[in-house]
C-alpha cells in the first residue's frame, strides 16, 4: 500500500488510476470486433478521462472542499460473476467489466481511507471513493435497463 505525505500524493495517485483506466478501456477499444463494442469502450475511456481532468483540476487549483453525497448501490455487480474479456463481448459483458473495475476502485479508496494518517486525508479518498461509486452505479443502470430487462 502506497504512503501518502500529502495530497498531491493522493491526487497523484488517484490520477494515475484514471490514466491505468483511460489504457485500460482503450485497450479494450483497440481490441473489439464490432463497431458498437469499440464505441461503447471508447465512451468509457472518454468518462475516465474527464474524471482524471477534475483531479487535475482539483490539484492545481488547490481546492479540496469535495461535497459527501450518499451513492445509491444497486449492488448488481455483487450478483454477478465475473466475465472474460474477449475481443466479441455483449454488451452486457462489457457492463459487467465496468461495474468490476468501478468496484475495486472504491475497494481501494476506501482501503486508503480507513489507513489514512488524518481526518483530512481520509475524507479524500472517501470521496474519490464516492466518485467511483457513482460511476459503478452509472453502469448497474445502463446494465438494469439494457441487460436484465431483456432477460
Amino acid at each position: 500500500m502506497n504512503d501518502f505525505d500529502n495530497i498531491d500524493d493522493i491526487l497523484d495517485f488517484a490520477i494515475s488510476e484514471e490514466e491505468k483506466a483511460v489504457d485500460f478501456y482503450s485497450e479494450l477499444a483497440n481490441k473489439a470486433t464490432t463497431s458498437d463494442m469499440k464505441k461503447i469502450f471508447v465512451e468509457f475511456a472518454k468518462e475516465e478521462m474527464g474524471h482524471k481532468a477534475k483531479l487535475m483540476k482539483i490539484k492545481s487549483e488547490k481546492h479540496y472542499t469535495l461535497e459527501a453525497e450518499k451513492v445509491a448501490d444497486l449492488k448488481i455487480s455483487d450478483y454477478i460473476v465475473n466475465v472474460t474479456i474477449t475481443p466479441d463481448m455483449t454488451y452486457g459483458d462489457a457492463l459487467v467489466v465496468a461495474m468490476k473495475k468501478e468496484k475495486s476502485a472504491f475497494k481501494l479508496y476506501m482501503t486508503l481511507a480507513d489507513k489514512a494518517p488524518n481526518a483530512e486525508t481520509k475524507s479524500i479518498f472517501m470521496t474519490l471513493a464516492q466518485e467511483e461509486s457513482k460511476h459503478k452505479l452509472k453502469f448497474e443502470i445502463e446494465y438494469d435497463e439494457f441487460v436484465m430487462r431483456e432477460n
